[in-house]
């Protein structure tokens, strides 16, 4: 089986890569191989690859960015993905695109439903929701998963700049009063892992929009906590850890207070199993900086 996977030096993708190599044969393409701005070069590749199954793991995902930049963030988040789409269900091939938490406002308390009203405050998120609605609108066989507070050992993340601030700087500020669930590009590879092999046998689930995340909550200054606890027992940590809320931490785009996402339907309908975010946490730990 043939599998078309974009965005190759993203977070997610390089996760996808390490989770699928030895089962199928990956198609691999960044933007050098097919730009996600240019509709006639993704129609082009895909027709001439002709893949089995697409991955659009690609994603213009400078938040802040965006709000200036929002051509820019509405070609790649949500035109590329109506023309995937379109070009899968022309071949009546399934196609999984990731989305985000940033298609809610956070007001919501609890954790958010895939069917909860949709309300970006950010160009970003409204440009991910474009893609959600345009690959919605396209239809066929589609995944659509929306994840949130997405790390690894790969590229810009949030863990990797904490792993080094904590151990450089003699204080960090960090907001807490943002709640998430902190998410593991392993993670998500391995329930995406998942997902084509029960497509590939024949057993899908139903197809449409879900949530895919870690379990459990905390705070952007919780998750700092814990990093900063696993360089304490290194004896690494420098850093002296202080909460503020975000008023005290501006940004040109709005954060969503509330990033929880509900993956109970996943669980349900594709017999998804999704780690506590602390277990899963711990592995990337040892997998990455236990020896350091």
């Amino acid at each position: 089986m043939k599998v078309l996977i974009t965005g190759r030096s993203g977070q997610v993708s390089q996760a996808l890569q390490r989770n699928l190599k030895d089962d199928y044969e990956l198609l691999v393409l960044g933007r050098d191989a097919m730009d996600l701005a240019n509709e006639e070069a993704i129609r082009e590749t895909v027709r001439r690859v002709q893949p089995d199954l697409i991955i659009n793991a690609a994603a213009y995902t400078a938040v802040d960015k965006a709000e200036t930049e929002v051509d820019m963030a509405f070609k790649v988040n949500a035109e590329a993905p109506r023309i995937l789409a379109e070009e899968a269900a022309a071949r009546d091939i399934p196609f999984i695109h990731y989305s985000t938490d940033y298609v809610f406002d956070g007001d919501k308390r609890e954790p958010y439903r895939e069917d909860d009203a949709t309300h970006p405050s950010s160009v970003y998120g409204k440009s991910k929701l474009a893609g959600e609605k345009a690959v919605q609108a396209v239809g066929g066989k589609y995944l659509i998963l929306r994840t949130s507070w997405v790390y690894s050992q790969d590229g810009n993340n949030f863990v990797l700049t904490m792993h080094r601030l904590l151990q450089e700087k003699d204080e960090l500020r960090v907001v807490d009063d943002q709640i998430g669930i902190p998410t593991w590009s392993d993670t998500i590879a391995s329930a995406t892992a998942h997902l084509v092999r029960r497509i590939t046998a024949n057993n899908p689930g139903p197809w449409g929009i879900y949530h895919l995340t870690s379990t459990g909550k905390t705070s952007w200054f919780g998750f700092t906590k814990a990093i900063a606890h696993k360089l304490e027992e290194q004896g690494k940590l420098r850093a002296r850890l202080y909460p503020i809320p975000t008023r005290e931490y501006p940004t040109p785009a709005k954060r969503p207070a509330n990033s929880r996402l509900d993956c109970s339907s996943i669980q349900a309908n594709w017999d998804v199993q999704l780690p506590e975010w602390k277990d899963a946490f711990e592995h990337f730990w040892q997998q990455n900086f236990a020896d350091q």
